[in-house]
């Protein structure tokens, strides 16, 4: 992004890695705030593009990071369960061995799925 006040909403998507659509719709729910310029399109402020896209990734050393915007919080005791609508492009990093990646005859271009499964996972704003 430059360092422009305001975006179209459009611009705005892209930033965000969302659609058009989903940002209509965020914008509806009052999940994103836009504004109307003169001829009564949305337009964002740089301000809240950079409020839903968080903090510079160089922070931390953890790799794979799924960006979003908070769903929901179930707060139970000295526990809080947050859900997080993910709102870009994410790519999961695996270490497996080398006999299941030939198992799996996995190769740059073929379909494959990756399950995260971890007993620790950070949110960070």
């Amino acid at each position: 992004m430059t360092d422009r006040a305001v975006y179209s909403a459009s611009e705005a998507a892209r930033a965000l890695g969302i659609s058009l659509d989903t940002l209509r719709r965020w914008d509806r729910a009052g999940r994103i705030q836009t504004e109307r310029d003169s001829g009564n399109r949305r337009v964002v402020r740089a301000a809240e593009i950079e409020r839903l896209r968080g903090k510079p990734d160089d922070e931390l050393s953890a790799r794979n990071r799924f960006r979003g915007v908070v769903r929901r919080v179930d707060v139970d005791g000295f526990l809080a369960r947050v859900e997080i609508d993910v709102t870009e492009p994410a790519r999961v990093v695996a270490i497996i061995t080398r006999e299941a990646a030939e198992e799996l005859d996995l190769k740059a271009g073929v379909s494959a799925t990756a399950i995260v499964k971890s007993t620790s996972v950070m949110v960070e704003r």
